[in-house]
């Protein structure tokens, strides 16, 4: 990676998205000089200032959109064109910055300097981004002096920039290149935490060329062993060749973790040439232990065949490295359907392993093995031992419930009802418990025990307000009737009920703070990212608890509505659980979004569905956004395959299809609703069209011939596959919600 590609890599990667450690390292200048900015307000003349560039710039939205995302000629234009119109104004100077930052995501500097320049003229509140840009700009064109001369009084004029540290990692790299590494070494070394790959990289090679390879090598082995996924990893890994002969190697440990990291981020291919440099050097029984790891490594990499012949050999290992060659073996062998060896790896794991993680994978993988092929009696078996050996592991409630689910299933009723209260006791606070109290409750009144049934659909629907259960729950309340409760359930005693507190008056956001209109203006010009730093250190200035909903509103604003949603989920994690009056109505309307409603509704009429259901769809594919692209290459708000596009798209006769149609949401919506209400047809229930559409028409059918079910809940609680079954009940759950927070559609 050449220095140019670098500086690009920042841009892209670190000036778009703001880390917490970048808020953390900003907020303290913003905290320093909050106190003075709340003295001495921002005069009327430049909020004003501010938000007639704001109610300008609104008609740049969907060109800048259109351009961060494709960058066409176009795109270009159309952004230039509105500059041009305003060039006296600061929203003429807001797409002139546009234009300049588009120009540097498509790794054109020597474009962006004339949008840059520009848009300098009339920037107001954003000169700390042009003047930052155009440094970039000047920096990887190679114009050192000037970039460093730009950025040089950068801290004075711009105290507050949320660019501070990024300024300085391109301020340094402009005085290396200008022979002056002791500068750069002053200035960055001040911003060494929150650590940062880029940071560390830079100063590394500050050090070493000012001659001080320990420290080099230090930072450079920050960033080499510590952060491997990191895109610098590779430029410190020839840094820290350029230094060999000068400081130590690396240890056996070092090396040891960084090849750890490589395989917790699934850089299996990697990790084995890593691993494979290991044993070369390590000791005898060090290599044991590194050729285990190598075979598994392989077997995550596809390429099985070497795993096996890499670890058949090795059974003189012991403890937890024989548990992790068995269990690799094991894999290898479930992969091949080799049943039989499967079998084997698994008792000789149980003997050698009892209590071992390997094990305890090795028994979740196999039951999900054995529940897909419907091989229930094993796939129970399997199950409860797992919850049996390892209750407060990883998988201890969900299979302590998989195994008492297909007890029920296969008849087993008394052990299935013993199973489901052990599953409450057990388990308080899992999210299986929903599922259990139903299924308790079902069981009661097939015993005919209203009031208990009563009692635990009560329970239920006190505690798990919005879930998938507690609706069914209040479907069979209507059945039970007004049956007296029955005496106390030592299970339904065990579970308390957590009251949820209305949440606090939302405070106001100050209308006269200039970051917070910043903000405002920088989503005007597609700049979400940016604007949503900008709003966390207005919130850090002036205090209050409005910075959630304004979050949401800019995502919002800017059509980004997957964001809004992951923005309060975060914040609100248990919000199904939460009464729809103890949240403010913004929360909910981030949360259950209904962009495009008025499209939604006619196609969901035109189809005969509840547009609630398309939207709790929609919810659940895309989160509403338009240009989302599946691994599977499914496209747009309802994820549609290009085929089945041009299927349904020949059957509306829409003339014309091409793929791209797919990202305009009418069209989506058009087709989306047409294709899903034929599987509704065509299996004559929401739930297993909605299966259907998660995992196909043929498995769906499969699962509906291989057994008989009570009703569709039993048939969506055994679907064999979690992904789709989870599908099913979050879809059920949110158009229900849906209905709770607004009403009649």
């Amino acid at each position: 990676m050449n220095l140019r590609r670098l500086f690009s890599y920042c841009l892209v990667s670190l000036l778009l998205t703001a880390s917490a450690a970048d808020l953390v390292a900003v907020t303290a200048q913003a905290r320093a000089s909050a106190h003075k900015k709340n003295k001495h307000r921002p005069s009327k003349r430049r909020l004003l200032r501010m938000h007639q560039a704001f109610v300008v710039s609104k008609n740049l939205r969907l060109m800048a959109q259109q351009l961060l995302r494709e960058r066409t000629p176009a795109g270009y234009h159309g952004v230039e064109t509105f500059a041009r119109q305003h060039s006296a104004e600061d929203a003429g100077a807001l797409a002139w910055f546009v234009s300049g930052y588009a120009h540097m995501l498509d790794h054109n500097p020597a474009e962006a300097l004339g949008p840059l320049k520009r848009a300098q003229a009339n920037a107001g509140e954003l000169a700390d981004y042009t003047t930052y840009f155009q440094a970039s700009a000047l920096q990887q064109t190679g114009d050192s002096k000037q970039a460093e001369a730009l950025l040089r009084d950068f801290e004075k004029k711009f105290p507050g920039s949320i660019f501070l540290r990024d300024v300085h990692v391109t301020r340094t790299h402009a005085l290396l290149a200008l022979d002056r590494p002791v500068d750069a070494v002053v200035l960055l070394e001040t911003d060494r935490q929150p650590v940062r790959a880029d940071v560390e990289l830079t100063l590394g090679r500050a050090y070493a060329a000012s001659g001080q390879a320990a420290k080099a090598s230090a930072a450079l082995r920050t960033v080499f062993y510590t952060m491997p996924m990191a895109p610098e990893a590779e430029e410190a890994e020839k840094e820290l060749l350029r230094l060999a002969g000068q400081v130590p190697p690396a240890t056996l440990a070092e090396r040891r973790a960084r090849v750890d990291l490589l395989v917790k981020g699934k850089r299996y291919s990697d990790a084995v040439t890593e691993y494979r440099s290991l044993i070369g050097d390590g000791s005898p029984v060090d290599r044991l232990a590194l050729d285990v790891a190598l075979g598994g490594a392989l077997r995550q990499s596809g390429r099985a065949r070497e795993a096996k012949q890499i670890l058949e050999p090795l059974s003189s290992v012991t403890g937890e490295v024989a548990a992790q060659r068995l269990y690799n073996l094991g894999e290898i062998a479930r992969s091949d359907d080799d049943d039989a060896a499967f079998q084997n790896y698994l008792a000789q794991l149980r003997q050698v392993g009892p209590t071992s993680p390997w094990l305890e994978q090795a028994l979740f993988s196999s039951a999900n093995k054995y529940l897909v092929k419907r091989d229930s009696p094993k796939a129970e078996a399997l199950y409860r031992e797992l919850a049996q050996r390892f209750p407060n592991g990883t998988h201890g409630s969900y299979a302590h419930w998989k195994s008492a689910w297909l007890l029920w299933r296969q008849g087993q009723g008394a052990e299935a009802r013993r199973e489901f209260e052990q599953q409450i006791l057990l388990f308080p606070d899992a999210p299986e418990v929903p599922a259990a109290l139903y299924w308790r409750g079902r069981a009661a009144e097939e015993d005919g025990e209203p009031g208990r049934a009563r009692a635990y659909y009560e329970k239920l629907t006190r505690r798990n307000r919005s879930f998938y259960y507690a609706e069914l729950a209040r479907q069979r309340l209507k059945e039970v009737g007004v049956a007296p409760l029955a005496a106390a359930d030592p299970a339904l005693a065990y579970l308390r009920v957590s009251e949820t507190q209305p949440y606090p008056p939302l405070s106001d956001p100050p209308a006269d703070n200039l970051r917070l209109q910043k903000a405002r203006l920088l989503v005007n010009g597609a700049l979400l990212d940016f604007a949503l730093r900008e709003l966390h250190l207005a919130v850090e200035e002036e205090g209050g608890n409005w910075e959630i909903a304004e979050m949401a509103r800019l995502c919002q604003d800017a059509g980004r509505y997957d964001r809004a949603l992951e923005v309060v989920k975060h914040a609100v994690p248990n919000y199904f659980s939460v009464e729809i009056p103890n949240l403010p109505p913004t929360y909910w309307q981030a949360l259950f979004p209904r962009p495009y409603w008025a499209d939604l509704k006619k196609s969901a009429a035109d189809n005969g569905l509840d547009p609630y259901l398309v939207a709790a769809l929609i919810r659940q594919e895309s989160a509403f956004s338009p240009n989302a692209i599946s691994h599977a290459n499914a496209i747009g708000l309802m994820q549609l395959l290009p085929g089945t596009g041009r299927k349904v798209a020949k059957d509306l006769k829409i003339r014309h299809f091409t793929p791209a149609l797919l990202t305009e949401p009418a069209a989506n919506l058009q087709m989306g609703t047409k294709y899903f209400r034929g599987m509704v047809d065509q299996f004559g229930a929401f739930e297993y069209a909605l299966a259907a559409y998660n995992a196909g028409s043929e498995r769906v059918q499969e699962w509906q011939s291989v057994a008989k079910y009570r009703d569709i809940p039993e048939f969506v609680e055994s679907i064999p596959f979690t992904e789709t079954r989870e599908y099913v009940q979050a879809i059920m759950r949110n158009a229900n919600v849906y209905r709770q927070i607004y009403g009649t559609p």
